[in-house]
């Protein structure tokens, strides 16, 4: 996996300074902070639910930091009744912004870095850090594809400081790595596609809103092949990819930059896939007894519908037999002979008297 170089991020030259991300990944100096101060609380929003962007006036966030902070979980949001995507609701707003150290502490956890500030952060060397990335000890949080369609990862930088402060983690700080992983490394280990899944698979869950969107979160991580495999009626497969989440995919859906986001976002190794299979059973169990997946309705052959017609309360003519003809309908003046055969009958009448 490509992501080694990051060519978009820059770090501060002074590192005392506090720092929160860029969009890019980089972080800014204090003198870019005092003009991100939180923005009042909005009158007008007042008990109702904001939209993204607004939020993050409201918390002195990028927008960008927002997505990180919703990423990570310590942002909750709600669905928009109106199908506008997701909201933060006042009740969040007003927390967070009670919490001590606001908002510097929550820029802090909204910041995600690239591979070259992170390796700062844990004061090693950017090629050691990749090696480290690679095995899986920090975890992305998520990724971007630069003008070269290369993959650049970021990082949260509270984590990576967690990383570096716990005793138990300096030998992979300062000590040689262990030969079988070095081998695994040279063979191509890259932990950094699997972990991101991980996270993401718990992001989703968090924002699933009933069974069936649960149970579309681990779907949506695996081939179409093995949904198909494990979800075999095809109603379901298609209630559940109504349910499935969107893909922030770059570029058309057949661009190389398309391609490549959906390789990452597609379980590879055997027991990644065979765990997501069965977290998508267990979840289509649950999902099943919420509610079953809509069906259309069946329609009836026209034969059946004949039969199934309601009866009326006139009955049918009979229908004549054959050999017979068809009885014809009196007319006006039936039984009564015509006036001139009438008078030829009366004329012979009177003869034979």
């Amino acid at each position: 996996m490509s992501g080694d170089t990051v060519t978009q991020s820059v770090m501060i030259t002074t590192p005392t300074t506090p720092t929160t991300p860029t969009e890019t990944g980089a972080c800014v100096d204090a003198a870019t902070l005092s003009t991100r101060r939180a923005a009042p609380a909005s009158a007008g929003a007042a008990g109702g639910t904001l939209a993204l962007g607004r939020a993050a006036r409201e918390l002195g966030l990028k927008r960008s930091e927002v997505d990180i902070a919703v990423q990570l979980g310590f942002l909750r949001t709600v669905v928009d009744d109106g199908g506008g995507g997701r909201r933060v609701t006042r009740a969040e707003i007003d927390r967070l912004r009670a919490e001590k150290g606001f908002p510097e502490g929550l820029r802090d956890r909204a910041c995600a870095v690239g591979s070259k500030a992170a390796a700062e952060i844990l004061g090693v060397p950017p090629s050691r850090f990749m090696r480290l990335a690679r095995l899986g000890l920090v975890t992305p949080v998520k990724f971007t594809l630069n003008r070269y369609r290369a993959v650049i990862w970021l990082y949260p930088a509270a984590e990576l400081r967690q990383f570096a402060a716990d005793e138990r983690n300096a030998p992979w700080l300062t000590g040689r790595i262990p030969e079988d992983l070095r081998r695994r490394l040279d063979a191509g280990l890259d932990l950094r596609p699997r972990n991101w899944r991980g996270r993401h698979l718990g992001f989703l869950l968090r924002q699933a809103e009933d069974p069936w969107s649960r149970a579309a979160a681990p779907a949506s991580l695996l081939d179409p092949l093995q949904v198909a495999e494990i979800v075999q009626d095809p109603y379901e497969r298609a209630h559940l990819h109504f349910h499935r989440p969107a893909r922030a995919d770059h570029g058309s859906p057949d661009s190389p930059a398309a391609r490549i986001t959906a390789r990452i976002m597609t379980a590879d190794d055997p027991d990644e896939i065979a765990w997501l299979r069965t977290d998508l059973q267990q979840c289509l169990i649950e999902a099943r007894a919420h509610r079953l997946a809509p069906r259309p309705r069946r329609k009836l052959p026209p034969s059946a519908a004949r039969h199934k017609a309601p009866a009326t309360s006139e009955r049918p003519a009979p229908r004549p037999r054959r050999g017979r003809r068809r009885p014809v309908p009196p007319v006006a003046g039936a039984g009564r002979a015509p006036e001139g055969r009438r008078g030829l009958l009366g004329w012979l009448r009177r003869g034979h008297h």
